[in-house]
C-alpha cells in the first residue's frame, strides 16, 4: 500500500494510492495522523473503503474524495516528526570512498522537523557555504511506539519506506566532530513521495539511484547497508522512545560529491530514485 499526504487549497490530508487515483483518508491531516490510529493504517485504508471511517475530526460515516493521479500534489508524508534520525556511514562503499573503517555501532546525529522540505520544493543555496552536497537516501517510517525494541521484532514497529536527500552543507558539516550544524539547514532535506508500506517493499535489494542534472551519481543496492532497518530501529529504540511518524535516514552510499570535491551550484537540480518507492527531484536556488 503506498499513502501519502496531499495539499488541498490550505490544508492537507492523508490518502492511499489506487488504481483510480488518490483516495482521501477524512479526518487524517498526513500520514503520521494515520499511523498514530491504533487499528493500523491497513484497518484505517479499510473503513474507509468501507464507508465507516473515524478519524480525528471526521464523523463515522464520512465519505471519501478520489483526487486524479494527474491532479494530486504531494507534500512531505509526515509534515511534523517528532524526531528524526540520521546514520552517516552505513553504505559499505560510502565508507571505503572517504577512507574509513567499517563502524562497530551506527554513526547518529539528528534534524529537526523544521529541516526537512517538500519532494519537489525548490531548496535554497546557502550564502555562507559553498560546500554543498546530495545524500540520497532510504529513510524509514516508524509506526509503532517501541522502547528497546528487540532487532528479531524490529520490522514490526516499521510502519514503511520513503525516499529522503540528506541535503549536507560540507563546510559546516566539518568545522567540528559533531557533523550535525552541516546537516540540519532550514528546509533543506527533502522527503517523500510517498510511503510504501513494509509488505510492498523489501529493502534488502532496491536499487537506489541519484542523479544532478540527469547525470548517475550514486547507484547502489539498499541491500549494502552495514545497519539495516531491524539493527537501526533495535539500537535507536535502546536510546529514546520510537514514535509513529518518526524518521530514520539510513545512510547514503558512494558517490558523493565530497569524494571528488565536486560541489552544488545554483540552478543544479538533483533527483533521487528508490525503485519500488519513487522519486524526489529538487532544485537549488
Amino acid at each position: 500500500m503506498q499513502l501519502a499526504t496531499l495539499s488541498l487549497d490550505g490544508t492537507t490530508s492523508a490518502a492511499h494510492r489506487t488504481d483510480a487515483g488518490w483516495v482521501l483518508l477524512p479526518g487524517f491531516a498526513d500520514v503520521r495522523a494515520v499511523l498514530e490510529d491504533p487499528r493500523g493504517p491497513h484497518a484505517v485504508v479499510e473503513a474507509v473503503s468501507a464507508g465507516t471511517v473515524e478519524g480525528a475530526g471526521s464523523g463515522e460515516g464520512a465519505s471519501a474524495a478520489v483526487v486524479p493521479e494527474s491532479e494530486a500534489r504531494l507534500v512531505r508524508p509526515v509534515r511534523e516528526p517528532r524526531k528524526v534520525f540520521c546514520i552517516g556511514l552505513n553504505y559499505r562503499n560510502h565508507i571505503l570512498e572517504v577512507g574509513m573503517e567499517l563502524p562497530t555501532y551506527p554513526t547518529v546525529f539528528t534534524k529537526f522537523a523544521r529541516s526537512l522540505a517538500e519532494p519537489g520544493a525548490d531548496i535554497l543555496a546557502p550564502a555562507e557555504d559553498e560546500r554543498l552536497d546530495y545524500e540520497g537516501e532510504l529513510v524509514l517510517v516508524i509506526g509503532k511506539e517501541g522502547r528497546r525494541i528487540p532487532a528479531e521484532q524490529a520490522l514490526d514497529h516499521v510502519a514503511g519506506y520513503t525516499v529522503g536527500n540528506d541535503f549536507s552543507m560540507r563546510g559546516y558539516q566539518l568545522r567540528t566532530e559533531e557533523w550535525g550544524q552541516g546537516k540540519m539547514w532550514e528546509a533543506s532535506s527533502a522527503v517523500g513521495p510517498v510511503v510504501v508500506t513494509t509488505d510492498e517493499f523489501d529493502p534488502a535489494g532496491a536499487t537506489l539511484t541519484t542523479r544532478v542534472n540527469g547525470e548517475v551519481r550514486q547507484q547502489d543496492s539498499t541491500g549494502d547497508l552495514v545497519f539495516g532497518p531491524a539493527d537501526l530501529v533495535s539500537y535507536l529504540s535502546t536510546i529514546i522512545t520510537l514514535e509513529p511518524g518518526d524518521l530514520v535516514f539510513t545512510g547514503t552510499p558512494g558517490g558523493v560529491g565530497m569524494a571528488t570535491q565536486t560541489w552544488l551550484e545554483a540552478g543544479d537540480e538533483v533527483t533521487v530514485e528508490i525503485d519500488g518507492i519513487g522519486a524526489i527531484t529538487n532544485r537549488l536556488i
